[in-house]
């Protein structure tokens, strides 16, 4: 059985970013985040707002490596990263002044991963 790859090429740059800011950085967590986006989509993360809102506290951090989507009410502010996220998810956010960022902005601003969540 042959391996399926991604054919999305801002996932492949994403995956190889994440590979090599571990690396330089000594920071696990980018590797992890790394291996769940690069699975096979069918297999890939898919979560709603009601299991972030069961998983986290005001003013967490947290990193969905894969899809955010809609299902559920938050009911406090977080910063969320996520490879992607749904319309209204966004939405949901924004009205509970919750923060949606790209995986690349929390790299950016966090180079370590300290004190960051990987919600699956």
């Amino acid at each position: 059985m042959r391996e399926t790859k991604t054919t999305n090429p801002q996932l492949i740059d994403l995956i190889g970013l994440l590979k090599k800011e571990s690396r330089e950085k000594q920071a696990p967590i980018w590797l992890d985040v790394a291996d769940h986006l690069a699975k096979p989509r069918s297999q890939r993360v898919a979560v709603n707002l009601s299991k972030l809102n069961r998983h986290t506290k005001k003013a967490d951090v947290v990193i969905v490596p894969g899809k955010l989507l809609a299902s559920g009410n938050i009911e406090h502010a977080v910063t969320v990263a996520a490879f992607d996220i749904s319309a209204t998810a966004k939405a949901k956010l924004d009205a509970v002044k919750a923060k949606y960022i790209t995986i690349p902005e929390l790299m950016e601003k966090n180079p370590k991963g300290s004190n960051v969540k990987i919600i699956r």
